[in-house]
């Protein structure tokens, strides 16, 4: 993602500004455009500002951050020339968007194919399984005590878990009328209980977002520490959501008797739809404020010009929050919780303490933290073209903290997750992720005007403008061609042809498999 968006979108902006390769450019101002709509004087820094100011903006995004490349506000310029070369920089801009989109959808089908085929063989027979555990499960490349420790109670921990599955199929089919009546009774009180948890999740982190930008440009009576939490409060109401709600389902799940595996990916899904819809109810909560139109000068704009006068900016920098936030909290509960925690396990010898324990390293949690920072990076990339750098960064570093974390602080999990179909359900959980970012994506694309005072759309009203205007420059031929496949007529053909292809392949896939 970062390779594509530097490429095509910051590295020609750079060069063509600073006329480095003999490359001019050129800024199209907003025709049909109100002059008040085009105002926009960005937050940065003038004179002699404190230490702390820095670090606040830092921090935050704003301040000298907002006018840099980071963010969607620096990429005023329409068209980029080197030498005789043209360069049309919002399309640049938008095809890089659509690509790194597709192809994160291309390399997750694939991947997900494959864990879906291993998915089936593996759940084929029950007996079949239990053979490949007993005869076919070790791994004879181990040599480490504790390695061999590990897959011994994983093993043993997958056949109770079959036994337990097969036992409570039995259970379940000796269950009276009454029992079935109570057991869903209680199934559906649960779930109402835990729709009311999503709903005051959501209401909270609405009102959040909400205070939060009505009161952030307003400085004047505020301290740093302040105006910092005011900036941050949507992240941390946001991750306090992230971190109670799972709590909550994780107790609710034992009195609602699923299968153990039914329970783990049951209380999975919960928690990333509470993650993931986190992410749109702040999306939703900063729309909701950017679409307010109470007068017509503001309705000539489209959006709420005076508030945001470069609502993508304010977006990004949202987005470019979440990602620190995230960063500082795993990096703090490690350094100031983990390892506390191993020090008062290892040296104190009090039966509470022991009775609490280490942590454990719960492989779903972590990887449902890494959907979540993808999710975030995959919507924020539009708004914020290089946040993927400063995501790989972040993931860089996380990966070395987890790992001396996990060497040192952890023990292994009381119930770790199946290998055989954990894969396939992660990568599941992963396209949720991507598929869920093309919606605000597209409504902000498709839907909602374009800032007329930044960014290199402000020529047109919507961003995706810039494709039906730059077709009307191509030879009428080729028109007609490029309508001739956006149309129903060679879209539904083509769909269906492709699907044929699709399932021709897996049945050849198949029938060699089995031979």
């Amino acid at each position: 993602m970062f390779i594509l968006m530097f490429s095509f979108v910051t590295f020609p902006s750079i060069i063509s500004k600073y006329g480095i390769f003999n490359s001019t450019f050129a800024k199209i101002p907003p025709q049909n455009t109100e002059p008040h709509c085009t105002v926009y004087t960005p937050s940065g820094n003038k004179g002699l500002v404190y230490f702390y100011t820095y670090l606040k903006d830092l921090l935050s995004g704003t301040g000298f951050l907002e006018v840099t490349s980071l963010f969607y506000g620096y990429y005023t310029i329409q068209t980029a020339w080197f030498s005789i070369l043209s360069y049309n920089l919002p399309l640049a801009y938008l095809l890089a968007t659509f690509a790194y989109l597709a192809l994160s959808f291309i390399w997750i089908i694939k991947r997900s194919l494959e864990g879906f085929k291993q998915n089936l063989v593996h759940g084929e027979d029950q007996f079949q399984s239990y053979c490949n555990k007993v005869f076919a499960g070790w791994d004879f490349c181990i040599t480490d005590p504790n390695a061999a420790r590990l897959k011994h109670r994983s093993l043993q921990y997958e056949l109770q878990t079959d036994l337990e599955e097969e036992r409570l199929k039995r259970k379940i089919a000796d269950r009276t009328v009454r029992e079935k009546l109570r057991i869903y009774s209680l199934r559906i009180f649960i779930n109402i209980i835990v729709i009311a948890v999503l709903s005051g999740c959501f209401y909270s982190i609405y009102r959040a977002t909400v205070f939060s930008q009505e009161n952030s440009s307003d400085i004047s009576n505020m301290n740093f520490h302040a105006n910092l939490l005011v900036q941050y409060l949507p992240s941390i109401v946001i991750t306090l959501a992230n971190f109670i709600a799972p709590q909550i389902f994780s107790f609710l799940i034992g009195f609602e008797s699923y299968s153990p595996a039914f329970e783990i990916r049951l209380t999975l899904m919960r928690c990333v739809f509470v993650r993931l819809a986190n992410i749109g109810v702040l999306l939703f909560s900063l729309w909701s404020q950017i679409s307010y139109c109470a007068t017509d000068e503001c309705k000539a704009c489209g959006y709420n010009y005076k508030l945001y006068p470069c609502w993508e900016t304010e977006v990004g920098q949202e987005m470019y929050k979440l990602t620190i936030f995230d960063f500082m909290i795993i990096l703090a509960v490690t350094l100031f919780v983990d390892f506390p925690r191993k020090l008062l396990v290892t040296h104190c010898s009090c039966k509470p303490v022991q009775w609490y324990g280490l942590q454990e390293f719960r492989i779903s949690d972590n990887v449902l933290e890494i959907i979540y920072g993808q999710t975030i990076c995959w919507i924020g990339t539009f708004f914020s073209p290089l946040l993927p750098a400063i995501a790989t960064i972040k993931y860089f570093i996380i990966f070395y903290i987890k790992k001396i974390s996990l060497i040192h602080t952890c023990k292994p999990a009381a119930r770790p997750m199946r290998a055989s179909s954990s894969n396939f359900f992660f990568l599941l959980v992963l396209l949720i992720g991507l598929v869920l970012a093309f919606i605000p994506l597209g409504i902000s694309i498709a839907h909602i005007p374009s800032s007329k005072a930044c960014g290199p759309f402000k020529s047109f009203n919507t961003s995706w403008e810039v494709v039906p205007d730059t077709i009307l420059g191509f030879p009428v031929g080729l028109q007609q061609v490029l309508h001739g496949i956006a149309s129903e007529a060679f879209a539904v053909p083509f769909f269906v042809v492709i699907c044929s292809f699709l399932s021709e392949a897996n049945a050849q896939t198949d029938s060699s498999s089995s031979l």
